[in-house]
């Protein structure tokens, strides 16, 4: 994983590194829900990507989520409130954990890219912010409270 501007990441995003085994049939890579920082309740994928398009654009209320290149490589784009910072993900031995209150933009994908998302949560579509100044509001209100 490459990490873009200042080599910094947030406290709530992370690096998660898989185990690996590799030998003459290829790449085999591997974790379970003892390894991981919560119980995967939900996986799914993203690709075929056109062309100047992103996924995500959006903050999950409670949901955490790693990010997985299986395949390809794709930028993602981060911010807490505080800080931002852009990730390449080129290594399907290493997830990227993003934690709740993140915005969060997938970008740059090349065009044989897969990007696998374990979640904390199951789909639940009152628990995202789409609109970035609202996300911005709900993270300075939430560190008032917090």
């Amino acid at each position: 994983m490459g990490i873009v501007k200042n080599n910094y990441l947030p406290s709530i995003v992370k690096n998660i590194p898989v185990h690996c085994v590799s030998d003459e049939r290829g790449l085999l890579c591997f974790t379970d829900n003892t390894e991981l920082p919560f119980p995967v309740e939900r996986v799914f994928w993203i690709s075929e990507v056109p062309e100047n398009c992103y996924r995500g654009g959006h903050a999950h209320k409670v949901c955490a989520e790693i990010l997985f290149p299986l395949s390809g490589e794709f930028d993602v784009y981060v911010d807490d409130g505080k800080s931002s910072v852009c990730c390449h993900l080129d290594k399907s031995s290493d997830g990227l954990y993003i934690g709740p209150n993140v915005w969060c933009r997938v970008d740059n994908f090349s065009s044989d890219a897969v990007c696998m998302v374990l979640a904390s949560h199951q789909y639940l579509k009152d628990g995202y912010i789409n609109d970035y100044e609202e996300f911005r509001r709900y993270i300075e209100e939430w560190f008032v409270n917090d």
